[in-house]
C-alpha cells in the first residue's frame, strides 16, 4: 500500500492499532515501503533481572515497526500477519531507548519478509530480527485473492 493513499492513519494511529505496542510505549517515527523507524523508552517495567530491558519487550518493538513494515507493501484490501520471527539479542539495554530500523527483504504475493534492527541510544546494535508477515486478502494484478 502506497503512504499516498488515503486510508492510511497517521504514525500514531498505526500505533493505535496495535494495543500491546501502544501498552510498552512503541512509538513510531518514519514509514514507508523502504523504511520504517520506531522506538521503545527503557522502563522499569519493561526489564528482567538486574533492570536490563526483557527480550520480549525487544521482540515486540522489533514485530511492531516490522508489520508497519509489511503493511506499506501490501496489494490494496491485503492485511497481515506474523508466521515467524527470529531475534539475536546482542548486548544488554539497561537505561535510554532502543531504536528500530525495519527493511523488507522480500515482499511477494503471498511472503512479506522483513529486517529489523535494533539499536540503543548510543547506536550500538542490540538486536536483530527476521520476521515473516503473511499476506491475507488483497491481491496483486492478475493474482487469486484469498478469503478469509
Amino acid at each position: 500500500m502506497a503512504s499516498s493513499e488515503p486510508s492510511v492513519p497517521p504514525l500514531a494511529g498505526l500505533v493505535a492499532a496495535m494495543p500491546f505496542a501502544a501498552s510498552l510505549g512503541v512509538e513510531l517515527h518514519e514509514a514507508g515501503a523502504d523504511r520504517v523507524t520506531g522506538s521503545l523508552p527503557w522502563s522499569p517495567r519493561a526489564c528482567t533481572v538486574g533492570g536490563v530491558l526483557h527480550g520480549g519487550a525487544l521482540m515486540a518493538l522489533a514485530d511492531s515497526v516490522g508489520a508497519v513494515c509489511a503493511f506499506f507493501n501490501l496489494p490494496p484490501g491485503a492485511g497481515t500477519s506474523t508466521v515467524e520471527s527470529k531475534t539475536n539479542f546482542l548486548r544488554p539495554v539497561t537505561g535510554g531507548r532502543v531504536h528500530a530500523t525495519a527493511r523488507p527483504l522480500h515482499v511477494g504475493g503471498t511472503l512479506v519478509v522483513v529486517q529489523t534492527e535494533l539499536r540503543d541510544d548510543a547506536d550500538r546494535l542490540v538486536g536483530h530480527t527476521t520476521q515473516t508477515q503473511i499476506v491475507r486478502g488483497g491481491g496483486r494484478s492478475g493474482e487469486a485473492t484469498e478469503t478469509a
